[in-house]
């Protein structure tokens, strides 16, 4: 729970550095550079040989899915969406955290759906007057993709550690998830036109931080930690980044908030965060 809790804080300064600092450059190019970092941190402590194909092809599975379409998604989105609208709009992902866990269990509680329409409402109440902007909207299933992807991520490398073989640890097979990642972020990055892409000293040192920590070390703490949690733990801490992102991106970044809806809408959130806990916890007991 502690690596979950380190994580939340890590990455609810990345909503506001995005934004503030890396606007205007390409998002898949962006997505490329931050998981290559990752990738160079964790390659050196791979160990495969014991690891059989189907296995290392989940790995690469997860990477390329958890991250890599991921950030292409969720980079992408700032074009669209202030900063602390990106952080709440992360909200859905305890709910597909919760649903993913029960396709793969073959089992669904329709708890969850209601979880969902309450999370939905609160999102309309903080934004109703931007709701017909197509620009928004844009922003908003960019980054639902984003939050699908990384919820099914968790899920995915959950079960798949468990099938591996004692005593074969996270670190020894991490990096494998970077490649995916980089390799699917690559792909997405072949239209970027390299030649003129110019980043600046102040760009180059929130790229380091973010693939380095944010990426690198915070992907790790975190797909690790979710292993020792339950899931409806694992549902909660989803949602911490979020009101720790609004904070800092308002009080840090000098974003302007309507509060009295910001905090309506995120009564909404709590609520929908609460059924969805209680229906796991219900469930597991």
């Amino acid at each position: 729970m502690l690596r979950l809790l380190v994580v939340s804080l890590i990455w609810a300064f990345s909503f506001g550095l995005i934004k503030d600092g890396l606007t205007g450059l390409p998002s898949s190019a962006v997505a490329f550079i931050r998981l290559t970092l990752a990738m160079a941190v964790f390659a050196p402590f791979l160990r495969l040989r014991t690891l059989s194909a189907a296995d290392a092809a989940r790995l690469f599975l997860t990477g390329a899915v958890q991250y890599g379409l991921m950030y292409v998604a969720y980079i992408h989105a700032f074009a669209y969406l202030k900063a602390y609208e990106v952080a709440l709009f992360t909200v859905f992902t305890p709910i597909y955290v919760a649903v993913i866990n029960d396709l793969f269990a073959r089992r669904i509680n329709f708890t969850t759906l209601v979880a969902g329409i309450l999370a939905v409402a609160g999102g309309g109440v903080i934004e109703y007057q931007q709701l017909s902007s197509s620009e928004m909207w844009r922003g908003f299933f960019l980054l639902q993709g984003a939050n699908l992807c990384f919820a099914f991520g968790q899920i995915f490398y959950r079960r798949t550690m468990s099938r591996l073989p004692e005593p074969r640890t996270d670190l020894q097979v991490f990096g494998l998830l970077y490649v995916g990642a980089m390799l699917t972020a690559a792909l997405a990055a072949c239209s970027t036109d390299w030649n003129t892409l110019i980043i600046t000293p102040k760009q180059a040192g929130i790229l380091l931080y973010l693939g380095i920590v944010a990426s690198g070390i915070g992907f790790f703490l975190w797909n690790t930690g979710a292993r020792q949690v339950g899931c409806g733990t694992l549902a909660v801490f989803n949602n911490l980044k979020i009101p720790l992102g609004i904070l800092v991106s308002v009080f840090f970044f000098g974003e302007k908030a309507d509060w009295p809806r910001l905090l309506g809408g995120g009564a909404l959130m709590a609520l929908a965060l609460a059924v969805n806990t209680i229906k796991i916890k219900r469930r597991r007991s």
